[in-house]
């Protein structure tokens, strides 16, 4: 691994050695969304990994959707919007569009998860007043103080953990859930299905519905998700995704910290170098 590493970096610009490098260079299968996985996969290029892009789930955003059309025209009425994704983002901010509500959701007071999802919503001129350091919907509770008799307004997956909403109840406040969009099985991809058969190196995983999808579009295409070619470690995004994969049979090699992009492919990075012990 190192030694592929650095005869990248010597001989970049040279399109035959270069090639050659790649090929020999550890396959990394990304299961993310096709429209989300192309910064995953240039920043695994860029540390000398190959990625193959296995799209596990696809997004679609709810609609019609009367719940969140509500919510965003008495959006003053809450003392928090929760947002935990860039999926989930941008389909509010294109339904508010659509709705002439825009202005109105940029003096929304707005907690976000992530550092990618705070970005998204800097992008659109709203201003996160809450991102916590753990980037996991346990984390955003204290971030929103106190909460007793207050309305917070979840913007979320159909498929998201109740959790938070549970926590807030639990603290006197009234948690309104509102799903903006699904994740479905995507359909299997041809290029990484091949990759899987001839063996891969690493399974990423980055949301529990990757790892649910990635067992079933496996299992459809007659393999056995939990003993593949090439024996290939798991690499999840962060400890909810590190608990799913475990539920599903997967030993977890490791778990990215901080639970960004970045941090996976650092954990990658660090798994190859054989650094990290078993988590």
């Amino acid at each position: 691994m190192i030694f592929t590493v650095s005869l990248l970096r010597e001989i970049r610009g040279n399109d035959i050695v270069t090639s050659i490098i790649r090929q020999n260079a550890p396959t990394v299968l990304i299961t993310r969304p096709a429209h989300q996985a192309g910064p995953l996969a240039a920043l695994l290029e860029a540390r000398g990994f190959r990625p193959v892009r296995f799209p596990a789930i696809a997004i679609r955003a709810i609609t019609p959707n009367p719940a969140l059309d509500a919510a965003l025209r008495h959006v003053d009425e809450y003392a928090w919007m929760v947002l935990t994704s860039v999926n989930g983002v941008r389909i509010v901010w294109e339904r508010a569009e659509a709705l002439g509500l825009a202005k109105a959701l940029q003096k929304a007071r707005v907690a976000a998860i992530g550092p990618k999802t705070a970005r998204a919503l800097r992008q659109r001129g709203i201003t996160p007043a809450f991102v916590p350091q753990e980037y996991v919907a346990e984390a955003i509770l204290p971030g929103l103080g106190d909460v007793r008799g207050q309305k917070v307004l979840l913007l979320r997956a159909l498929q998201a953990r109740p959790t938070l909403a549970e926590m807030i109840a639990a603290a006197g406040g009234e948690a309104h859930e509102v799903p903006v969009y699904d994740t479905l099985p995507a359909q299997p991809s041809l290029e990484g299905l091949e990759a899987l058969r001839r063996g891969v190196d690493y399974l990423t995983f980055t949301s529990p519905s990757t790892v649910r999808n990635f067992v079933a579009l496996t299992r459809q295409a007659g393999l056995d998700p939990l003993a593949l070619p090439g024996n290939p470690q798991v690499v999840c995004i962060g400890p909810i995704t590190a608990q799913a994969a475990r539920e599903m049979g997967f030993p977890v090699a490791a778990v990215a910290d901080p639970y960004t992009a970045e941090g996976l492919v650092e954990a990658i990075v660090r798994l190859s170098r054989h650094l990290t012990p078993d988590t």
